[in-house]
């Protein structure tokens, strides 16, 4: 199997956990503060992947670290910025908003970059958005302070993924995960010393499951596998495949919070595959196949 398409099932599956990690990161925070949650989370996920990639940290040196930190910046800020949309917003209209990362890369590139995505990743955009509207918009679009946070997190999290791309084309982009983790406990423990009334130590169980749950999962596995994919795979692409974590969000919502699937789900679910699909598939128009065509034709 090919690298690029083994990337693209483990990026599946890592959809997956964050689809699950949205209901589990829900009954674990409770009443604490979901900034000390982000913070144990980045903690913990630091020292794993410590320990997996120690032969990078034995060799850190100032760059790498300075890219590190670089990358974690727009990452803390888009997750934090997120988490604040979700506390003010419902979670449909928060994963919809959201869901605009999509369509901001290939944006951002063409006006920061000067740097057009092909017509099929804007078709995929636009298609994995209908089917994101479809799964998450039930009565009517608002713009309210949580999505307005929402849509600061998802243009941080836009940046984020070109960085990344960048930075793993330049050359080797592991070296810099742990560095990247670490600054993000190290900012998001700045925040949460700022926040009032902090409980330090909860006593609920579920939070510290939810603690391990998403440092293994949704962070030291996703991420790692993100930037490394990132070498075979675009940001546009990434962002898009990225669309299946509401589907298996609602899944587990279903199975663990006891919420419905309904008809929008399957359908925009659908939506979002057939983007994928879009995506990573290689078309060919009608103009390249008569070239390809007459071209055989010549050699014949």
């Amino acid at each position: 199997m090919e690298k690029r398409n083994l990337f693209l099932i483990l990026l599946i599956l890592g959809t997956a956990f964050w689809g699950i990690s949205f209901s589990v990161t829900k009954l674990a925070i409770g009443q604490n503060q979901p900034v000390l949650f982000l913070c144990y989370r980045f903690m913990l996920a630091t020292m794993v992947l410590s320990i997996i990639f120690w032969k990078y940290v034995k060799k850190l040196n100032f760059a790498t670290i300075k890219t590190g930190a670089s990358l974690a910046i727009p990452l803390v800020l888009g997750i934090y910025l997120q988490t604040l949309g979700i506390t003010h917003t419902s979670a449909s209209q928060c994963s919809f908003v959201a869901g605009i990362t999509v369509v901001m890369i290939p944006v951002i590139k063409l006006l920061i970059y000067r740097k057009s995505a092909p017509l099929k990743i804007w078709l995929a955009a636009f298609t994995a958005l209908i089917g994101l509207f479809v799964i998450s918009i039930t009565d009517h679009l608002k713009i309210g302070t949580g999505d307005l946070y929402t849509i600061v997190g998802a243009f941080c999290f836009a940046i984020y993924l070109i960085q990344i791309e960048k930075e793993s084309k330049a050359g080797d982009i592991v070296p810099t995960i742990v560095p990247m983790f670490a600054t993000c406990a190290i900012l998001t423990l700045l925040l949460a010393l700022f926040q009032n009334n902090t409980t330090w130590i909860p006593q609920g169980h579920t939070f510290w499951i939810g603690i391990i749950f998403c440092a293994l999962f949704s962070t030291a596995y996703m991420y790692t596998i993100s930037n490394i994919a990132q070498k075979y795979i675009s940001a546009e692409r990434v962002s898009i495949i990225y669309l299946f974590e509401p589907v298996f969000g609602a899944f587990a919502a279903h199975f663990i919070l006891g919420e419905e699937i309904t008809s929008r789900l399957l359908m925009g679910g659908g939506l979002i595959f057939l983007a994928t699909l879009i995506s990573e598939l290689k078309w060919r128009w009608p103009n390249q196949m008569a070239i390809s065509s007459l071209s055989k034709w010549k050699k014949d």
